[in-house]
């Protein structure tokens, strides 16, 4: 990595990291001390504490990236989007396109409750990992054959969640059962679009033949739906406002005033270092370490363990990228 790209992110890496660590331990114990008193309880601080978390890589999509999100949908799965439980079957198309949906989870007011499916390999990186175990995300190993009781047990887990949550399938789930992955894949963007279509649960088939042949078929619309917004610019339905996020994950234990998405997630990057900075003067006040150049080298350790611990997240967010045909077409597209 570039000097200067090194030395603008490294500060938000070491923020991110430090955080994180912190949001960890705060995690662990409440696992460890309430977890087994009210699961429900349990559940409503872990979510809160997950947003304080997520809230940042969401601000840096808004804020430093500049990302657009236009969200295009029916009148009614935009009215219904965070008032209900939902199984989000989303399609993966790049390296950050997890964020796109955090962003649509935030807006609608469930950033803490948004349960993808991981890898499970994914659930032993630091910081990230362990605040998605601590959340309760179901991790698959890409087996159906391994993956299909994991599934099901974290189905029934979910039955009493306390709040709106979105449960999100994506790659992972269709890698398991051995589904091809759509040829619309890895198009970065600075400016999304973003379809969604509400299904209700009624009217769904109930046999597993047709619920397996319906979500085989719902990948394939979702794919023509991308060939003709790469030819045309739009889904067809109208772009809607993405709207704001309500804080209230630990209501009624606490409840917090409605705060504009962009609003919420500012007010907790800047908090964050403040709380980060008095807490490193005070420790460092306390053990006198920089008084001498032994206790010095500390700090540089921790840059330099920071920038080894961002160069290895972005390695691990990134997906196999397609072939040289496929991005031969996608360049023909373009």
């Amino acid at each position: 990595m570039e000097i200067p790209a090194l030395l603008t992110v490294l500060p938000i890496d070491l923020l991110f990291l430090l955080s994180g660590l912190a949001i960890n331990a705060v995690q662990a114990v409440v696992f460890l001390s309430i977890r087994p008193l009210s699961m429900s309880l349990h559940r409503r601080i872990n979510g809160f504490l997950a947003e304080l978390l997520w809230l940042q890589p969401v601000w840096l999509l808004d804020w430093w990236a500049g990302v657009k999100v236009k969200l295009h949908a029916d009148p009614e799965t935009h009215q219904l989007m965070g008032k209900e439980h939902a199984l989000v079957i989303s399609n993966h198309r790049g390296d950050i396109d997890w964020l796109i949906g955090w962003i649509l989870a935030q807006r609608s007011g469930c950033l803490g409750s948004a349960l993808p499916t991981m890898k499970k390999s994914s659930k032993f990186l630091p910081v990230i990992g362990w605040s998605m175990w601590f959340s309760e995300y179901i991790f698959l190993e890409g087996s159906w054959a391994k993956d299909q009781n994991t599934i099901n047990w974290g189905l029934q887990r979910l039955k009493n969640f306390p709040r709106l949550f979105w449960l999100a399938l994506s790659q992972e789930y269709a890698a398991s059962q051995g589904l091809p992955s759509p040829r619309n894949v890895l198009i970065p963007r600075t400016k999304i679009h973003v379809h969604v279509k509400r299904h209700a649960m009624g009217p769904m088939p109930k046999s597993d033949e047709d619920v397996s042949r319906w979500c085989k078929d719902i990948f394939v619309v979702k794919d023509a739906l991308l060939d003709k917004h790469m030819a045309t610019g739009t889904f067809g339905d109208e772009i809607r406002p993405l709207g704001k996020s309500l804080i209230n994950t630990l209501y009624p234990v606490l409840a917090f005033p409605a705060k504009t998405a962009n609003g919420w997630s500012t007010m907790v990057v800047l908090s964050w270092p403040c709380l980060l900075l008095h807490g490193a003067y005070r420790f460092f006040e306390w053990t006198q370490l920089l008084s001498t150049w032994k206790g010095a080298l500390l700090p540089t350790a921790v840059l330099a363990l920071v920038a080894a611990n961002m160069h290895f997240f972005i390695t691990v967010s990134q997906s196999a990228r397609p072939s040289s045909t496929t991005a031969a077409s996608q360049r023909g597209i373009r």
